[in-house]
């Protein structure tokens, strides 16, 4: 086997679910800062994370609301607006040939008097 090829760090660590305080013990390479002493008497080093198996819907079969309004109806009502924006800017774009037209006719009338 190749020498040096897996990290030397390799412990018992302890992962806390910072949205419903459970805990496990396991083995790890993760560095900590922080320590905790767990219930077998012994202090191990404690990482804090986001979700784990204990607080995930796909686990726990609960269904959360992460938003009032669903995120594709935000999307329809930008979508909407950028063609409404779109839709403002062409005839705005129209209008400025026709008022160049107009211009350069009424300056033809003054020069042919």
């Amino acid at each position: 086997m190749k020498k040096d090829l897996h990290p030397n760090t390799y412990r018992l660590v302890v992962f806390q679910d910072l949205n419903n305080g459970f805990k496990f013990l396991t083995r790890s390479t993760v560095a900590a800062e922080e320590t905790i002493k767990w219930e077998d008497g012994k202090e191990y080093p404690l990482v804090k994370v986001h979700i784990t198996s204990a607080s995930h819907p796909y686990f726990t079969g609960e269904e959360r609301v992460l938003d009032i309004e669903g995120r594709v109806d935000k999307f329809k009502a930008r979508a909407k607006a950028a063609e409404a924006a779109r839709e403002a800017r062409a005839k705005a774009a129209a209008k400025q040939p026709a008022r160049k037209v107009a211009k350069a006719e009424k300056a033809d009338v003054k020069k042919s008097r």
